[in-house]
């Protein structure tokens, strides 16, 4: 009874409040958390990849098919073992993150769980026990009424049969938007921005979900904070990264 009431109110909700494309907003066809032609468009990551951050080398890119690290990554240490992303940013992919984030469309989480969940076996690999969201302010928060990562990583974590803790590391500062600054300035923001708000990390290998990686300076500093607590081993996870 309880399962047939559930049925109907899902299908009175398809009907009233259709399901929308996370990227162009078109009505879904049943069963699908993206259109068609859009998932077709998607630049999906791909070899070759720089092997710390997983930033893709420009095809045309002379010899980058021999070279491990990008720019990026063979010029500076970074606190965290190494990590994935999903697509490369793109226009369509920054409006429908826009839209995920600022407009309230909580229910595009589901696909990017599932995008991200391409990486299973990887992660797998890794022995992760515990999935962390990059957090955001309080008054982040209270204004905006969720953590897109955390939603995210909530997603994540079903496709895998991982737990998420949203709870052990916070921000302690509302730091200036990352995007708008340049690379010292995005380490001098974050610095001293994030805390352990438990006194003994339980789990040895973690993953960071986050939206989008650009210098990788949000996941140094959470790496750090995660290591001195007591953290092992540190990966991350985005659901877009920059190409170099």
């Amino acid at each position: 009874m309880a399962d047939t009431k559930l049925k109907n109110t899902g299908r009175l909700l398809q009907l009233f409040f259709p399901k929308t494309c996370p990227v162009c907003e078109e009505i879904l066809e049943k069963n699908r958390e993206i259109c068609e032609k859009c998932e077709k468009n998607l630049r999906y990551i791909s070899e070759p990849k720089c092997k710390k951050c997983g930033k893709p080398f420009e095809p045309e890119e002379s010899g980058s098919e021999f070279r491990e690290y990008c720019m990026d990554c063979a010029k500076r240490a970074h606190a965290y073992e190494s990590g994935m992303a999903v697509f490369q940013y793109s226009d369509e992919l920054r409006e429908s993150i826009y839209r995920f984030k600022y407009y309230n469309q909580r229910t595009y989480a589901e696909f990017y769980g599932k995008a991200m969940a391409h990486y299973k076996k990887q992660i797998q690999d890794f022995g992760i026990q515990i999935l962390i969201p990059v957090p955001i302010s309080r008054k982040r928060r209270i204004a905006r009424g969720y953590n897109q990562a955390e939603l995210m990583a909530q997603a994540l974590g079903r496709e895998l049969n991982l737990p998420v803790n949203k709870n052990c590391l916070v921000r302690e500062k509302n730091t200036l938007p990352q995007k708008e600054l340049n690379e010292q300035e995005r380490r001098n923001n974050l610095k001293n921005a994030f805390k352990i708000s438990e006194n003994v990390i339980k789990y040895k290998k973690v993953l960071l979900v986050d939206d989008i990686y650009t210098t990788g300076s949000t996941v140094d500093a959470c790496a750090v904070v995660l290591k001195q607590a007591g953290a092992e081993k540190v990966y991350f996870i985005s659901l877009c990264i920059g190409a170099i």
